[in-house]
């Protein structure tokens, strides 16, 4: 394929190019901020279900307390029926003693429920600290995940704007080159990832290796309008005063 040398060299704009909208996709798939979202989320979740926990734990605890609590009521209103029974004088002996075992039966009821009580409630005072605690875990998990989303949208606006620079400067390039060495470039760059670059100093510039002196004895002896590919790589070689021929 034969090409104007000068053309030729105008790929090396074209290649710079395409290199940074690489760059730039590279830098799209592998921003920090990604990872940084992704443990930041598993974080989130992580501190949101402790505080489920810690909230479901308290209900359960409430719900029993509000058990514990109508026991002792019951056991009162009992305590409260009976000595009333025995002020009324209206019982006899062996009544008014079954009484007043029942009323001891009775405190030594009440005694212990109150003690399970004040457990239970202790317990739900920590309970209470605790989902303090992970709530504020969880808003500041939350404040870190938004604060990444932020340098994230940041930086993606900025590959935005680079990208869209250098698709502009594409466009206005692609016209310049005739259509057999476009394909050729594109053809080789969708392989490759490089289309075209220079020849410098018996190396080539895409896949950087060093020519050997046959192969140079054969480029210094091709046209200059002949379109030069790596046999390494398949990168157009592009040849200008830097290649030392």
């Amino acid at each position: 394929m034969k090409a104007d040398p000068a053309v030729q060299r105008q790929l090396l704009d074209l290649a710079k190019v395409d290199a940074e909208l690489s760059r730039v996709e590279h830098r799209r798939r592998t921003l920090p901020e990604l990872a940084q979202i992704d443990e930041t989320e598993k974080l989130v979740r992580s501190r949101r279900d402790a505080l489920v926990s810690t909230q479901t734990a308290g209900s359960d605890l409430d719900r029993e307390i509000a058990r514990q609590e109508k026991e002792i009521e019951s056991v009162r209103a009992r305590e409260e029926r009976d000595r009333k029974l025995m002020e009324s004088g209206s019982v006899q002996a062996k009544q008014m003693t079954d009484l007043q075992h029942e009323l001891e039966t009775l405190a030594r009821r009440q005694s212990a429920l109150e003690d399970d009580l004040l457990e239970l409630m202790e317990r739900r005072e920590a309970l209470e600290m605790d989902a303090q605690r992970t709530g504020a875990e969880v808003d500041k998990a939350e404040q870190q995940l938004a604060d990444a989303r932020r340098r994230r949208d940041e930086s993606v606006a900025d590959l935005d704007t680079t990208q869209a620079r250098r698709e502009e400067d594409r466009a206005k390039l692609a016209p310049r080159f005739p259509e057999p060495l476009m394909k050729l470039y594109e053809r080789v760059r969708a392989h490759k990832g490089i289309g075209a670059a220079l020849l410098r100093s018996r190396r080539c510039g895409a896949c950087q290796l060093e020519l050997d002196r046959s192969t140079i004895a054969e480029i210094k002896a091709t046209a200059e309008d002949e379109v030069v590919q790596c046999d390494n790589c398949g990168a157009i070689m592009v040849r200008t005063m830097e290649s030392g021929l």
